[in-house]
């Protein structure tokens, strides 16, 4: 299973709310030949680290590809940017934020940059993110991480307790 994680927290001024620019990007990723094949709920979530910035919108989604790792992660970037993406300062706000996960259970280190994003899979501090543990569970519950072969459950038992996160419940 390959996973994406995304989270949003400013508002685009093309597609509105955090939530209608993260639907928005659902759609594009569809578009760009990465078929989305299930979803998380969305979960607003605290900043990590802790700041005053917005809260997140996160959530996290399956997709089927024929490409590569690395030609997702360069897809990825490349949505982030046409969403209007401005890359300043680590852990700043952002309109959209996309990360490659995992891909199936491939373990990729050190495998250089793409764009000074370091290419690493699965994602190197996801296990360290309630809001990438949390929605997940939504899309498999029974999922283990392939490098620390943990499960889901365990992952989650070690999760910081400062990191606050709720579903987001639609009508």
């Amino acid at each position: 299973m390959i996973l994406i994680g995304l989270g949003a927290n400013l508002p685009s001024p093309v597609h509105g709310s955090p939530i209608e620019t993260l639907n928005a990007c659902i759609k594009r990723l569809t578009q760009c030949g990465l078929l989305v094949t299930a979803q998380s709920r969305w979960f607003k979530s605290a900043p990590v680290p802790m700041s005053d910035q917005p809260w997140y919108i996160n959530g996290v989604a399956a997709i089927e590809t024929d490409l590569a790792p690395r030609e997702v992660l360069k897809q990825l970037l490349d949505v982030e940017n046409e969403f209007g993406r401005v890359r300043s300062e680590a852990n700043a706000p952002r309109v959209l934020d996309l990360d490659l996960i995992a891909y199936n259970n491939e373990i990729i280190e050190d495998a250089g940059k793409i764009e000074d994003k370091p290419f690493c899979v699965p994602h190197p501090r996801m296990h360290e993110r309630a809001f990438v543990l949390y929605p997940l569970q939504d899309i498999d519950p029974d999922w283990t991480h392939p490098k620390k072969r943990l499960s889901l459950k365990e992952l989650i038992a070690h999760l910081p307790q400062d990191q606050i996160i709720e579903a987001i419940e639609q009508d």
